[in-house]
């Protein structure tokens, strides 16, 4: 359907012609559950004589009229409502059957199997908004919005304007909100159902009295803490409103947690939705909550950065997405008092940062977007990551002072409008005096990443002659960049490790001296990056590396071990490092850390090292010694500690031997017991589905386990844990579902694909027929499919977990050949493939280590 597929000259094009000023919106949500009616009036101004079109995407248009003319409704094609013989100013009014979603995108709705009650809420991000009413989808025709919903009684509706009383309409519901401020439509909101919640206020820096409110399903409402909700709320208002000089530009501040999101959460004006798995059934994790803070103040930077100030087009959706980043690390880090090591934590961010910017398909900060089709696969790692790392570094480099004052100004002179790089670059070197023309060409218009190693020399006494960081083109096409950043030296001093050097300076071009080091006795350690400020593969000298593996453990500060191993990693995956050796780099390293979110991202790699990179001779003494290592430190663990509750779900993950399983089914079943190890809902369902890969459990178990836990996530558990049989019939059936079964959710779909891959790297031969018919389906995935989900089956069936691993089955082979055999294949699906190749291709290279 090339019609909702919008091309930004289209987008240009439409908007010279017109310029939108309102739109009046009407739902019956009360019909049925299938369809809504949805009825829109768009006043705009064109000029005289024009032609152009509205966007939606609906069953079927029951009315067109176009300044008080009925028209034919065949105007209505392909997604687009055709309009021609315009006027100065137009009154379109467009009356549709539209269609509820089950995918997360458009109006999504949602029956609780815990209750049988439904939810509706939108998700408009990127172009969705036209799957609930005729709208000019782009970003840069902002217009003021008023919405009509007609709902059950018993439901409530939250929009972007303060929620209203309703009147009652025939038994039923009818809420009519004021109108919005002017904003893009992909920030509109609606959301209704039976929601439950909690209210409260804040005074704005103006005087204002916001209110707050916090809501979610009913059945999870014995959950839902939203007083933790709003605290985190406070504080976030506190910082932005002090930081960018400016009251806050809504006049109320939802959030509302919801079922089968796609997103983490989203920026609605006003109105923010957030994935309900963050509403957390167990107690959760210093490292969950921090998560869940973060995201909380992500969505209430982009208020300001984002709604209020807007991209034009979205070859600029990094301006949202990575200040939003940064801003949120910099709030928890200054703004709370419970996460000011949020900088360490980040690493996890930059690490998805890091991992995007070396794929073959790698592209600037500031992306050209072609399309929408572009821009619904460019909400990766270097948009959020990558760019929030860069922000870090302009700021240090223009200065901090300077760099808020010009949001100041730039608030001030673009508010309620759209902007592009070149307005914010403006105000930055105004308020800086630095021209940061060649800055913006390295960091934001070039793709890829540079490498930083020390370089030095040593006198006859042993103490260093020249220290100097030299810095190394990675990506080809790339330039050498500025970087701000801290070298240091440490050294084991009375069984310690100390710093015993440290210098912070700019590292330019190819060879940067660190003056200071001269002549000073040459540390065991010379870490470049120390902090880590730099945004940069880091590599060690021989020594240096030796000494920090030998010595990890002794390391007292969090983020210095975790730029040692951040490094290691980096090693890894470049094929310089066997993954066994870092393996033990870091079960070394796992007793001593502290740091949560750290170690939930060495877990991960953990996992990978030893499911994807280990060699095949080597892969089942490696998977039965990490198994081991991590039921060791499982049992060490301090009772009732986060790092306990981390461990159990990894050893039960990585069991490997019938002994380690039986070790697992044990701890399930409390045969065996951990002093502190509450076995909540979470928790019992890892060790079950473990059991179930072993083949100690079975559908018995898992119905078992479904009865106690008869919700949404208790099903989603039940699918993935019935799809982790190691059986052939089995996988077979659980991939026919995951990849054409049209009556799944998307989370439903991954709990699917999930259980799936389980045994894979035990039995790789089950899943032999299923790479093949991957490839063979992938272009009618593709067509067949709504953008979200078409992403989620890609990357859920594509064959990485036994690329490698099977003499007949060459997945980087079978890959290359498709693309070759499909070279007029959308580019979007090219390039989830190509970065799919690209993660085989690395996993079948670090093997032979």
């Amino acid at each position: 359907m090339p019609g909702q597929n919008l091309t930004r000259a289209e987008a240009e094009e439409r908007s010279k012609i017109a310029s939108v000023h309102h739109y009046d919106v009407e739902l019956n949500l009360a019909e049925n559950d299938e369809t809504f009616t949805s009825k829109t009036v768009v006043d705009f101004d064109a000029h005289e004589g024009a032609e152009t079109f509205l966007d939606l995407i609906a069953d079927e248009v029951y009315s067109l009229e176009v300044n008080g003319e009925q028209r034919d409704t065949a105007a209505f094609q392909d997604s687009r409502i055709h309009l021609d013989g315009l006027k100065d100013r137009n009154r379109v009014t467009v009356v549709a059957k539209c269609r509820y979603m089950h995918t997360g995108e458009g109006l999504h709705r949602f029956t609780d199997p815990a209750d049988g009650k439904s939810y509706c809420y939108s998700q408009f991000e990127v172009p969705d908004s036209r799957r609930v009413f005729a709208v000019f989808e782009q970003p840069d025709m902002k217009a003021q919005f008023t919405f009509h919903v007609i709902t059950p009684a018993d439901w409530v509706v939250f929009s972007n304007s303060p929620t209203p009383a309703p009147t009652d309409v025939d038994g039923l519901k009818r809420w009519d909100f004021t109108p919005t401020e002017k904003i893009s439509s992909y920030i509109t909101a609606i959301i209704a159902g039976p929601y439950v919640g909690k209210t409260g206020s804040l005074v704005s820096t103006d005087g204002r009295e916001i209110p707050l409110g916090v809501y979610c399903r009913q059945s999870l409402e014995q959950y839902l803490d939203a007083d933790w909700v709003m605290d985190v709320t406070r504080k976030g208002f506190a910082f932005f409103e002090k930081e960018y000089g400016r009251p806050y530009p809504f006049r109320k501040y939802d959030q509302i947690f919801v079922p089968e999101y796609n997103a983490g959460a989203m920026e609605n004006a006003g109105c923010v939705t957030f994935r309900d798995q963050y509403i957390f059934r167990a107690k959760p994790t210093a490292a969950e909550l921090e998560g869940l803070a973060n995201t909380i103040l992500h969505e209430l930077a982009h208020m300001w950065f984002g709604d209020l100030v807007t991209m034009r087009w979205w070859n600029d959706l990094w301006l949202n997405e990575s200040f939003a980043e940064f801003m949120s690390h910099l709030c928890l880090a200054e703004g709370t008092e419970e996460w000011k090591n949020a900088w360490i934590g980040f690493m996890a961010r930059k690490d998805w940062g890091m991992r995007q910017d070396q794929m073959p398909t790698t592209h600037p900060i500031v992306a050209p977007i072609r399309d929408l089709a572009d821009v619904e696969v460019n909400f990766d790692g270097i948009t959020y990551a990558k760019g929030a790392a860069v922000l870090r570094q302009l700021v240090s480099y223009v200065g901090r002072d300077n760099f808020f004052a010009a949001l100041g100004k730039y608030f001030e002179k673009h508010a309620w409008q759209n902007t592009t790089l070149p307005d914010l670059m403006g105000e930055l070197e105004a308020a800086s005096g630095r021209d940061l023309e060649a800055w913006s060409k390295v960091w934001l218009e070039e793709a890829g990443v540079t490498l930083l190693r020390p370089d030095f020399n040593l006198n006859e006494d042993g103490t260093l002659g020249e220290l100097a960081v030299v810095q190394e083109t990675f990506t080809p096409g790339s330039s050498l960049r500025p970087h701000r950043l801290a070298v240091a030296g440490y050294d084991l001093v009375d069984g310690r490790i100390e710093r015993t050097f440290h210098e912070e300076l700019d590292v330019e071009g190819e060879r940067t001296v660190v003056e200071s080091a001269s002549g000073i006795k040459r540390p065991a350690l010379i870490l470049v990056n120390d902090g880590d400020l730099a945004y940069a593969k880091i590599r060690m000298d021989e020594d240096s590396l030796a000494f920090a593996t030998a010595n990890i453990d002794k390391f007292e500060d969090s983020l210095t071990r975790s730029i040692i191993i951040a490094s290691a990693w980096d090693m890894v995956r470049d094929a310089q490092m066997p993954a066994r050796t870092f393996i033990n780099l870091v079960t070394a390293a796992l007793p001593v850390e502290k740091d949560i979110t750290v170690m939930g991202l060495w877990l991960r790699q953990l996992d990978t090292a030893a499911t994807y990179y280990t060699s095949n001779a080597e892969c089942a003494e490696v998977l039965e010694h990490l198994a081991d290592r991590l039921l060791l430190l499982l049992r060490a663990s301090s009772s009732g500690s986060d790092q306990q509750r981390l461990l159990a779900f990894a050893a039960a993950r990585r069991a490997a031997t019938p002994k380690q399983s039986e070790a697992i089914e044990r701890l399930r079943t409390s045969q065996d017991t951990l002093v502190g190890l509450d076995l909540d809902v979470e928790l019992r369902w890892a060790l079950l589905t473990a059991s179930v890969v072993a083949g100690i459990a079975g559908d018995a178990e898992i119905d078992q386990m479904l009865a106690e836990d008869a919700t949404m996530t208790g099903e989603q558990m039940a699918t993935q844990a019935r799809a982790s049989k190691v059986d052939q019939a089995v996988k077979d059936a659980a991939f026919e579902n995951f990849m054409y079964n049209p009556d799944l959710s998307n989370d439903m779909r991954i709990a699917a694909g999930r259980g799936y891959w389980a045994g894979a790297v035990a039995k790789p031969e089950l899943f032999a027929a299923g790479a093949t018919k991957f490839f063979d389906a992938a272009l009618d995935v593709w067509n067949n499919n709504t953008p979200h989900t078409a992403q989620s089956i890609m990357a859920l069936g594509f064959p990485t977990p036994i690329a490698g691993r099977l003499e007949n089955v060459d997945v980087v082979a079978i890959g290359k050949q498709w693309l070759e055999a499909h070279q007029d294949a959308p580019a979007g699906l090219v390039r989830l493939l190509s970065e799919s190749i690209s993660e085989a291709q690395r996993a079948a290279a670090i093997q032979k280590l």
